[in-house]
């Protein structure tokens, strides 16, 4: 008869079932016996500062591995202080599992000491979640968890493990195949869709390709880049979308959007073919909605139906997996030219390059050194902000997973936390944190993650004493009128040095390609104190509900 095992064995055991080969995590008490059962574990485990940092950390990883991010907090507030990393992860589709302690199962509901409502809390922001009431039940459980989290649209989950549950016993039974009712994400198109998108694509003249996360989270991008050679349409790309396509590519338009390039907004708005390819249409992107892409025909891929006519119109959708569907797509379609519209576009390319004036310490000249002396091969996580923007217009990324930063909730705070994530992953890789004086300092104290752990992720803090987005929107609506967005920021390097880590100030041009070289050569952790022009704008700028062919700067 096999011996009995803790809860915490369990998950232990389950957790190594499903690959998982590090967790991001803060004790407390609700969790101590599963931090009894990793004591002997060969899991490992990162002890982050603060739990938002611990779910950042792990959506980190998931995102720089495609695999499930594992998170761990206590019950209460370190469940509650999950949440935004939760809420994070569930917009931008990323796969993670959070697992949080709860008051012992007889005092649920008794307004315990350290007790929440934590699966009542996250059910808008998770894909599914678990309340664990039975020990027998736990092995089952987490397997059910990653299924749901990696499969179909990916997305968190939450498993709420009761102290009595992960601190009582049963025999470990191996869990059979997951069978969820009601739960059977779609991956192959409906052949008679395929056809119909073929035939759109042979009889457009100016088609344009707009792609998503999606691409990279189904590993498509070799897939997308046939389908732009063989068709020849240039290709724009989202905020998560970036590195699903080749940045130096000459069927790259970048960006498109609030803050994309002039001449991706462009050939939006003059497109007689939108091929959507694992985006959702969000509004940073569209504009006011009435305008976007109003002479296109639209092909919307995506792995989920809901998507298909949430925000726009849509005249053939394929759903299922990413890849698959371009596969079946590339099947489907012959070669085309399209040298007119090429030469359209490559006009535009030519007259509206991303540019900025030299005067003064620049943060799009740090990001272009920062290109240059990569090659474009450092992982680059970003705050949220005009540090974001800069980060995604003016570095150049070859590879999918090689841009990681917080899109569709705006978390301030994500960056340095998701590094650590991305640097566990990519132990030999360079992993640059691009971040702004006020997104740095909400997770400044993982300083102390990234010391005691000998991870030498380098944080490039573009310093110009405000809430730059915030301000730049206050310049440009409501009259200079700078209400409560200069504050206050440390002496970064004293920062740095007080935690054990290396710090840089640059306040000169000629100051940065060194510091830069400084860190990267470094093995330890480096903050690089960028002094940068205090009122430098994000452009081109679409205003808020203005349509992508007004563009500002």
């Amino acid at each position: 008869m096999k011996k009995k095992m803790s809860g915490g064995e369990i998950l232990v055991r389950s957790l190594k079932r499903e690959g998982a080969e590090v967790i991001f995590g803060y004790p407390g008490g609700s969790v101590l016996p599963i931090y009894d059962a990793l004591y002997d574990a060969d899991i490992q485990h990162i002890l982050m500062r603060h739990e938002q940092a611990a779910a950042h950390a792990a959506d980190g990883y998931a995102r720089a591995t495609g695999r499930a991010g594992v998170c761990m907090a206590t019950s209460g507030p370190g469940a509650t202080n999950l949440v935004t990393g939760i809420a994070t992860a569930s917009m931008d589709s990323s796969p993670l599992v959070a697992l949080t302690g709860q008051v012992p199962t007889a005092l649920i509901g008794r307004d315990s000491f350290q007790e929440a409502d934590i699966t009542g809390i996250t059910l808008p922001v998770t894909k599914h979640n678990f309340l664990v009431k039975d020990v027998n039940d736990l092995a089952r459980t987490i397997k059910e968890a990653f299924y749901i989290a990696t499969t179909g649209r990916p997305g968190p989950v939450l498993v709420d493990i009761p102290r009595d549950v992960s601190g009582g016993t049963a025999r470990y039974v191996e869990p059979g195949p997951v069978e969820l009712p009601g739960y059977k994400p779609l991956v192959d198109p409906d052949p008679a869709m395929v056809p119909a998108a073929a035939k759109l694509i042979a009889e457009a003249q100016r088609p344009v390709i707009y792609a998503g996360g999606g691409v990279v989270s189904s590993g498509a991008h070799e897939e997308l880049r046939r389908l732009a050679e063989l068709i020849m349409a240039p290709v724009t790309t989202t905020l998560m979308g970036i590195g699903g396509f080749p940045g130096n590519h000459p069927l790259s338009l970048g960006m498109l959007g609030m803050h994309g390039t002039r001449y991706a907004n462009y050939a939006v708005c003059e497109c007689d073919l939108l091929v959507a390819v694992g985006a959702r249409f969000d509004d940073r992107v569209t504009g006011k909605i009435e305008t976007f892409a109003p002479e296109a025909k639209i092909i919307h891929i995506d792995i989920d139906p809901a998507e298909f006519g949430k925000n726009v119109r849509v005249d053939v959708p394929l759903a299922g997996d990413v890849r698959r569907v371009l596969q079946k797509l590339l099947d489907a379609l012959q070669g085309a030219s399209h040298q007119a519209w090429m030469e359209r576009v490559d006009t535009w390319k030519k007259e509206f390059p991303l540019q900025y004036d030299t005067n003064g310490l620049k943060p799009q000249f740090i990001i272009r050194e920062l290109d240059l002396l990569t090659g474009g091969n450092a992982r680059i996580t970003t705050e949220v902000g005009q540090n974001q923007m800069w980060a995604a217009q003016f570095y150049t990324y070859t590879r999918p997973r090689s841009f990681i930063s917080s899109g569709g909730l705006g978390t301030m705070g994500f960056g340095f936390p998701a590094a650590i994530g991305v640097q566990v992953a990519c132990p030999g890789e360079t992993v640059f944190d691009i971040a702004g004086d006020g997104s740095i300092q909400m997770n400044i104290q993982e300083l102390a993650t990234v010391v005691s752990n000998d991870l030498p992720v380098n944080v490039a803090i573009m310093n110009n004493g405000f809430l730059g987005m915030v301000r730049q929107w206050q310049e440009l609506f409501y009259r200079r009128r700078y209400s409560y967005t200069e504050i206050y920021g440390p002496d970064f390097v004293k920062v740095a040095e007080a935690y054990g880590a290396e710090g840089i100030r640059v306040t000169k041009p000629n100051e940065v390609r060194p510091a830069l070289e400084q860190a990267i050569a470094s093995p330890k952790p480096v903050f690089i104190d960028f002094l940068v022009e205090r009122e430098e704008n994000v452009v081109p700028m679409v205003p808020p509900g203005g349509s992508l062919s007004n563009m500002l700067g």
